[in-house]
């Protein structure tokens, strides 16, 4: 049960179901292996009253024969014809062995249906190679003989013993051997799948660990395909040859994705596949050169601050999972807070951690921390640098048990003026669990479930519109909201920071605070919390900055200096300056409005 959870509440639109909702859809599921090659759904066949979710392979969806999209675990299929009683359109087809979980029509088991919101097939055709235009895997033409790595020839018969000593001594993580039935591979993740947990000895044969055959691009095959290859097959090594057929070298997908072409895919299979922390902290340093290469190749800021998140995430996650737990600790659920909660990360973004574990005494939420804080001292060891202003899962403060966080939570909303209330009520409106989703949930769904009352509501307020942006500038001196004269705009506090806490007491008065600063403000309109304007304003605001902050940082990371928020505004073109003078002046009017009139909007 806990494995259905936290796979299928990682994804949308299941991301967005309470704890409760997850639960319930994930006591329905059933899971089913097609073959390759099996046609899942025929098209114009009987009208389907399940679905699926695609856990591990990948599914083609074709029209009259055409490929339209390709499924990747996460993506769910079947939908259409469950939701509208009609037949289904496309077929659906297993093009790798694909394990599905097969889930009812979600609508009879959830309470909240209306937060389930499907993809449509087609529109994202073959999305986890196209990311959105960027043709980040098809750019690169350079080929791989570029970037292989001599080859470690060994004997079958050689001890695997001595075959990773020679490995290791080279520096490499792989070698070949020429063996009856053709090329063979041995790699650093078969030592530790099948050496390391004592199913093969160490005096083996290596021909009994090896990968046969092994698989091999030519020398003239361009880095995007082999890319390509790698992700479709799963492997992370490839054997280069000759125009003759005869291997010349070989390739990692950390070489590829560390030399001219940094798809964000590519980094996530990298820190999917790392076995140990030498690798974990290899594809950890891909993740800013992955910004700087979307960003040249023109993907949208907000794209890149989604993509930045769910690759944290993923790195997170993998750290967590290799990080060894103690004997005897309680359930706990990782959670990330802030703008990686959000999915609005930046690549010089820290990443504010907190903790809900299972109940217990004192004692275990000590040793809670102090596994906390290994994880947090691997985390930094793979590149992302945790809150300095202690909003860490190590602090008593964001590390509670479950009970403790839903009475404080209940304790902050009944009386907002407690030390803290309004701030850590916050915290908890912009956090997002990673691991255990159910127990990481539970603290935000008892947030909810709690009445919001006016006296809260509007001392909630008054936090969130302490952070005004400046009131002008004029010949590169800055007027800030308080009256003084500065030199600088500094673009997170006084630019972002007004626009998301706003976003943030909109989504508690509408009861629903998932997502992102722009969804936020787009359901407030739908509720009619703001109008179409002002939603309107509010978002360009914060695309605008966000896209100049996002072009700050990435030409930091290509100069290879510290990243600050701060620009002076004769930096800054007129047509930039003009729209961040706008932008500011937009900001505050709806500031004022709200304060004025803010018991009509909420009530």
């Amino acid at each position: 049960m806990k494995e259905f959870t936290d796979f299928l509440g990682s994804q949308p639109p299941f991301d967005a179901l309470d704890a409760e909702d997850l639960a319930a859809l994930c006591r329905t599921i059933e899971v089913e292996f097609f073959p390759e090659g099996t046609c899942i759904i025929e098209a114009d066949g009987p009208r389907l009253d399940h679905m699926w979710v695609v856990r591990a392979g990948r599914v083609a969806v074709s029209d009259r024969g055409v490929t339209v999209d390709e499924l990747d675990p996460g993506d769910a299929f079947g939908h259409r014809s469950v939701f509208t009683g009609w037949p289904p359109t496309f077929s659906c087809t297993a093009t790798e062995d694909t394990l599905c979980y097969r889930i009812p029509d979600p609508r009879t088991v959830v309470r909240h249906p209306e937060r389930l919101h499907f993809r449509s097939y087609g529109n994202v055709r073959g999305r986890s190679r196209m990311l959105q235009g960027s043709g980040m895997t098809e750019r690169s033409h350079h080929p791989v003989s570029r970037y292989m790595r001599p080859i470690i020839w060994v004997e079958p018969s050689m001890p695997a013993r001595e075959v990773a000593q020679r490995i290791f001594a080279e520096r490499m993580s792989c070698a070949l051997i020429d063996a009856p039935g053709g090329l063979g591979i041995v790699t650093d993740g078969d030592f530790s799948a099948k050496v390391a947990t004592g199913r093969v000895p160490l005096d083996a044969p290596v021909a009994e660990i090896m990968s046969q055959p092994c698989r091999m691009v030519s020398h003239a095959t361009t880095v995007g395909s082999a890319i390509v290859d790698m992700v479709q097959s799963g492997c992370r090594h490839l054997a280069v040859h000759d125009d003759g057929g005869r291997p010349i070298g070989v390739i990692r997908v950390v070489d590829l994705a560390s030399a001219e072409v940094r798809d964000p895919l590519i980094v996530r299979r990298a820190i999917e596949d790392a076995e140990d922390d030498e690798q974990l902290i290899e594809a950890g340093r891909m993740i800013r050169p992955t910004a700087v290469e979307l960003f040249d190749n023109g993907v949208a800021p907000m794209q890149i601050g989604l993509l930045l998140s769910t690759i944290t995430d993923v790195l997170l996650r993998r750290i967590v999972e290799r990080t060894p737990v103690p004997e005897g600790l309680p359930e706990v659920s990782w959670l990330v807070l802030g703008s990686t909660a959000r999915q609005e990360a930046l690549p010089f973004s820290d990443v504010d951690t907190a903790i809900v574990h299972a109940d217990g005494d004192d004692d275990a939420g000590r040793a809670v921390r102090a596994y906390a804080a290994d994880v947090l001292a691997r985390m930094e060891g793979c590149g992302l640098p945790r809150c300095p202003d202690n909003a860490n899962a190590t602090s008593p403060l964001f590390c509670r048990s479950q009970g403790t966080w839903i009475a404080d939570t209940a304790a902050w909303l009944s009386d907002p003026s407690l030390p803290n209330a309004l701030l850590f009520s916050s915290f908890i409106a912009d956090s997002r669990p990673i691991t255990s989703l159910p127990l990481g949930r539970s603290v935000l769904d008892s947030m909810f479930r709690s009445a919001r009352t006016l006296p809260y509501l509007g001392l909630l307020l008054s936090n969130a519109l302490a952070p005004k942006p400046p009131t002008g500038f004029v010949r590169g001196i800055v007027v800030q909201s308080s009256g003084e004269h500065r030199g600088q705009i500094d673009l997170k506090s006084g630019g972002l920071q007004p626009i998301t806490a706003l976003a943030r007491w909109l989504g508690v008065v509408a009861g629903d605070v998932r997502g992102s600063t722009v969804a936020r403000l787009q359901r407030a309109r739908e509720r009619d919390l703001i109008t179409q304007d002002e939603c309107d304003s509010m978002v360009s605001a914060f695309e605008g900055i966000y896209a100049l902050i996002l072009e700050r940082q990435i030409a930091a990371l290509k100069a290879g200096t510290a990243a600050s928020n701060y620009v002076n505004p004769d930096e800054l073109d007129t047509l930039t300056r003009r729209h961040l003078r706008e932008s500011f002046r937009l900001v505050r009017a709806l500031q004022e409005r709200i304060e004025d009139d803010w018991k009509s909007r909420a009530l």
